[in-house]
């Protein structure tokens, strides 16, 4: 079965950053436009960002834009999340998702629409 796994996760300090990376198996990974979403304490699940099947094409949340980029290397199976200046607020489980599109160039940001979801980890920021 499909299997997503996440990595990179930690507590850091406030205007450090991190890397999340995604590791896909058993699925044609070009194949899936990929999303990040994340759960902060108490709170629903969000979109974070994501990124279409060639990585062309790329969608924020406005919480994130310009200090968070998507990123993925379809050799590699894996998709990334690089997050600088990080806040407080960023605090959650950060999971990712992959969504099957047809559509080479299309990003959604919501959660409904992807197929598969990975565990998540754990990204703690301090102030």
């Amino acid at each position: 079965q499909v299997q997503l796994v996440e990595s990179g996760g930690g507590s850091v300090q406030a205007g450090d950053s991190l890397r999340l990376s995604c590791a896909a198996s058993r699925l044609t990974f070009s194949n899936y436009a990929m999303g990040w979403f994340r759960r902060a304490p108490g709170k629903e699940r969000e979109f974070v960002a994501a990124i279409s099947r060639s990585g062309g094409v790329t969608l924020y949340a406005d919480s994130v834009k310009g200090r968070f980029t998507v990123s993925r290397d379809n050799a590699k199976n894996t998709v990334y999340l690089q997050m600088t200046s990080l806040k407080p607020e960023d605090t959650g489980v950060y999971y990712c998702a992959a969504d099957r599109e047809l559509a080479p160039s299309r990003v959604v940001p919501t959660t409904q629409l992807y197929n598969y979801w990975g565990q998540g980890t754990q990204v703690t920021v301090s102030a």
